[in-house]
């Protein structure tokens, strides 16, 4: 498939066209700036075959009115062009970013297993901050440049139409190397946003993990690593600067030559009486307006490259497919009695390697259904299944009835709770994470929370309870205080299906009797799924599953699988001994 390019109509309709008002109104003020600073070259004209030749006094006052005049209106304009334009790119930056992350948020979670969080930083961040160079000085120099080259083109033309012909042959010949350049850069600052996305999430990595690496004295191999990836960033660099630098030092030699030729004509012409030296004064300064943005289209152009190179990353998480397709889930949820029901499904992560197979079972509204095997079985993945984090390659799954891949996601989640295995806590205070999935909570139910997931145990101890700051991740709690806010945080959410993840995995003898406790009022009503690998917290679920190689092995309670002495009463009677 080939790869999709932002195109610059493309980009006008997309970005430009939308906010044609403000563009509009910065393009009239960009041609009354370009049209003052004609002033000046067609003064000088004036100036030297007129006033000082005639020695017009009155005149002289008028030129000089007339300068400042258009001086005054091209600072008042520049003002007015970065005040409008330049803020108004800020802030289309700033609703692209809210754009891009609102669709990055609404894709699947297998997205997420294959991306890094410190490369999704990036993109969202970094890629849309080229959008000011379509909209803010990008804009202005190409078409202020523009505007400057033809109408001193025109002029030129009327003062000499021989010498200035003459030098559009080196104009020429720039153009096209120009035209070759840009197809050279564009790939590398395309290039150049994976690379700065793939260092940025490591150097993510890095510092979320850097227990672990200072545990097994790694400082030095990170180090290397992100040097690699630090070169990898300045070799891209260095191309497109190349590449550049061999456009601007072309530029300077064949307009050199212009300019060269434009002296030895203007000279000649001059001493043959056919051009006065006002002429010729006004003719060079015009030439320069001309030459100015041509010598600066490599530096327009590099912004605009990058700019279109950033929307290409842009588009292509812009039309990724997410995770709830409104088109097919039309099935809306406004209560959940509980009942879900696994029909024949299969799931694979990758093409051809299938990790669960088959698999079929009923969950009656309220019960504890307990998922139990060897590491890598498949409990997760039917855990994953149920909470609609995953979808089946084939089978059907139903909630109440329905088929899940009918269903909106945002009906069924919001009658859905989650304590995982990695409980993951966010950075603030012990308050602000319990209250995360009901933010307008009353203190009553928080503190009902609080004191069912045994909070209040620890809390109390803190000087700021409740408020007490738990740094990244819950860095400043252990496993067992971090594991039991998370817990609190799933009783807040009064959920009607609830997704247990090793929820005791984290808590020494004495927490887990206490959470055993408050996760029996939790699953009271509640259809629960639990992955336990303490096969003496799954007691009295009211199924057990066995989970082999991606199949139920066994099925029943855990006196029926007891007595059927397989599976789990050797799994089991292991443990007990341990």
């Amino acid at each position: 498939m080939a790869e999709k390019k932002v195109s610059i109509l493309n980009a006008f309709k997309t970005i430009i066209w939308p906010k044609r008002t403000i563009v509009f109104v910065g393009l009239l003020l960009i041609a009354i700036s370009k049209a003052a600073s004609f002033v000046t070259p067609i003064a000088s004209r004036y100036l030297i075959d007129d006033v000082i030749v005639k020695k017009d006094i009155n005149m002289l006052k008028y030129l000089v009115a007339g300068v400042m005049l258009a001086i005054f209106v091209q600072a008042v304009t520049s003002f007015l062009l970065t005040r409008i334009l330049s803020v108004q790119a800020q802030y289309l930056i700033s609703e692209l970013r809210a754009q891009v992350q609102k669709k990055v948020l609404s894709l699947p979670i297998r997205f997420f297993d294959n991306t890094k969080s410190g490369a999704l930083v990036s993109r969202i961040m970094s890629d849309v901050e080229g959008v000011r160079n379509l909209i803010g000085t990008g804009l202005v120099q190409l078409v202020g440049g523009i505007i400057t080259a033809v109408v001193s083109l025109i002029l030129l033309l009327d003062i000499s139409v021989f010498m200035t012909l003459f030098t559009f042959i080196p104009l020429i010949i720039f153009s096209i190397i120009a035209l070759k350049a840009f197809k050279i850069i564009r790939p590398i600052f395309r290039n150049r946003g994976k690379i700065n996305a793939e260092v940025k999430g490591r150097l993510t990595e890095t510092l979320g993990g850097i227990r672990v690496i200072k545990g097994f004295n790694a400082e030095q191999q990170e180090q290397h690593v992100f040097e690699l990836g630090v070169d990898r960033l300045y070799q891209n660099v260095k191309k497109s600067l190349t590449t550049t630098a061999f456009m601007t030092s072309s530029s300077i030699f064949l307009l050199g030559i212009a300019t060269t030729s434009v002296m030895g004509f203007g000279g000649y012409n001059i001493i043959e009486g056919t051009l006065t030296v006002g002429q010729f004064v006004e003719f060079t300064v015009l030439l320069g307006l001309m030459i100015a943005p041509i010598v600066q289209m490599s530096n327009i152009g590099s912004q605009l490259t990058e700019a279109l190179a950033g929307l290409d990353r842009t588009e292509e998480l812009m039309n990724m497919v997410a995770e709830s397709n409104e088109e097919e889930r039309t099935i809306t949820l406004d209560s959940i009695v509980g009942r879900m029901r696994f029909s024949d499904v299969s799931f694979s992560y990758e093409e051809d390697k299938e990790v669960l197979h088959h698999i079929s079972f009923d969950v009656k509204p309220g019960e504890v259904i307990a998922l139990v095997g060897s590491s890598g079985s498949g409990k997760s993945t039917i855990a994953g299944l149920a909470a609609s984090f995953l979808n089946p390659n084939s089978g059907v799954i139903t909630i109440d009835g329905q088929d899940m891949s009918k269903v909106n996601l945002n009906s069924f989640r919001q009658h859905l709770g989650v304590v995982l295995q990695d409980d993951f806590l966010f950075e603030g205070t012990i308050r602000e994470n319990i209250l995360f999935p009901r933010p307008d909570a009353t203190e009553d139910k928080l503190l009902q929370a609080v004191k069912a997931a045994y909070v209040d145990e620890f809390t109390s101890r803190f000087d700021d309870g409740l408020d007490t700051l738990i740094g990244e991740r819950g860095v400043k709690l252990s496993g067992g205080q971090r594991q039991r806010i998370a817990i609190a945080r799933a009783v807040l959410a009064d959920p009607k299906i609830l997704i247990l993840d090793e929820a005791t995995s984290s808590l020494d003898t004495e927490s887990e009797a206490l959470i055993q406790k408050s996760l029996a009022e939790l699953t009271k009503g509640r259809t629960t799924f639990v992955i336990a690998h303490r096969l003496s917290t799954i007691r009295k679920a009211d199924q057990i599953l066995v989970i082999e190689n991606g199949k139920i092995a066994e099925q029943g309670t855990h006196d029926e699988l007891i007595a059927a002495e397989g599976r789990y009463y050797n799994l089991f009677t292991y443990q007990a001994r341990i």
